[in-house]
């Protein structure tokens, strides 16, 4: 688990099945008591790296996409 705020953040499991559910990319594994469980593959190291978020080396703290969305909700909210 690399999610830093993930409660299972550092912890290692055995990877069940990686597969596209619910619009994202998530992983299947086991828990501590053998019950299978899925969470956002963007949460570990079974997803590679965002190209953006490796390249802006934390100088940036939000996506392109993202600011374009935002700029484009508070327009909307100005109309």
């Amino acid at each position: 688990m690399t999610h830093p705020f993930h409660p299972l953040f550092g912890r290692e499991f055995e990877l069940l099945a990686y597969r596209h559910n619910w619009g994202e990319h998530r992983v299947y594994f086991l828990d501590e008591s053998g019950e299978p469980r899925s969470i956002p593959a963007q949460f570990t190291s079974a997803c590679p790296e965002d190209p953006f978020v490796v390249l802006a080396a934390g100088r940036s703290s939000f996506h392109p996409q993202d600011l374009r969305e935002l700029a484009d909700l508070l327009e909307e909210m100005e109309r």
